[in-house]
């Protein structure tokens, strides 16, 4: 699904990621965590080619950069991010804004086709806002919006679903409920997804493995349970970090701050 291999990316004077190796596997769904500034989005960015690696080699979904046209490329990936909302024609309902996935675009402006409605109205009920179809898009919450956003990119059936810090600015409630839907397209064979985040008590049960990053350079990679220890985290985050594990989520507890 994704591979790097010893890249490195240089913007102006600073080495922002380094010797990055990851391997994506296909039934795979992964978390990265770190702290600010520690290359995430970068990494995400390179991922999707909209950053171009200074050294190293990467291939998604079986494509490798330098031998694909990465329009054609992106189709295959979703993308869902906050960052998004401020793009979008939110005074459309949130019918039109899940519909305007199939066509790549920030609102709707084609006419859909009727097994294309029929499409975004499913997948509003799959995430929990079939009863929201209606409502200005900016009205929604942020949970709302956030997940009428994974409804949008499902609409294009990625392969590929990566979520920026999806979860960010949600208050509880909405962070579950967002949880909850990204459990349900785990469970149902959905995309493989790669979820970007600080917090790691949003990484639910579906994630299979993790990457941590510190300073642009990979400090562990792998399945979960062998990444999210409190040693590691610690490094990762520089602090001193004890890590409980309940219901099959995994909890922090800061015990003191590294030097």
């Amino acid at each position: 699904m994704i591979e790097f291999v010893n890249v490195d990316l240089d913007r102006g004077r600073r080495l922002v990621l380094e010797g990055v190796n990851w391997r994506v596997r296909a039934g795979e769904h992964w978390a990265i965590v770190g702290a600010n500034g520690s290359g995430k989005t970068s990494l995400l960015q390179v991922a999707t080619g909209y950053l171009w690696p200074t050294r190293g080699h990467v291939s998604v979904l079986g494509q490798a950069f330098g031998q694909v046209d990465l329009r054609v490329l992106r189709r295959a990936i979703g993308w869902v991010s906050a960052s998004l909302g401020p793009l979008l024609r939110t005074n459309q309902p949130a019918l039109s804004i899940a519909l305007s996935g199939a066509f790549a675009s920030t609102g709707l402006f084609d006419r859909p086709s009727p097994p294309q409605v029929l499409q975004a109205e499913e997948l509003l009920q799959r995430v929990g806002c079939r009863e929201l179809a209606q409502a200005p898009f900016a009205t929604l919450s942020l949970g709302e919006q956030q997940r009428v956003l994974i409804a949008r990119a499902l609409m294009a059936q990625p392969k590929l679903l990566i979520l920026d810090e999806a979860c960010a600015g949600l208050d509880l409630p909405g962070r579950e409920d967002l949880l909850d839907v990204l459990e349900g397209l785990g469970r149902d064979d959905g995309p493989s997804m790669v979820l970007v985040t600080h917090h790691i008590e949003e990484i639910s049960p579906v994630f299979t493995h993790v990457l941590a990053l510190r300073g642009g350079r990979v400090l562990a990679s792998g399945p979960k349970e062998h990444v999210l220890t409190s040693a590691i985290l610690s490094r990762t985050f520089g602090l001193g970090i004890e890590v409980e594990r309940q219901f099959g989520r995994y909890w922090p507890r800061v015990s003191a701050r590294e030097n």
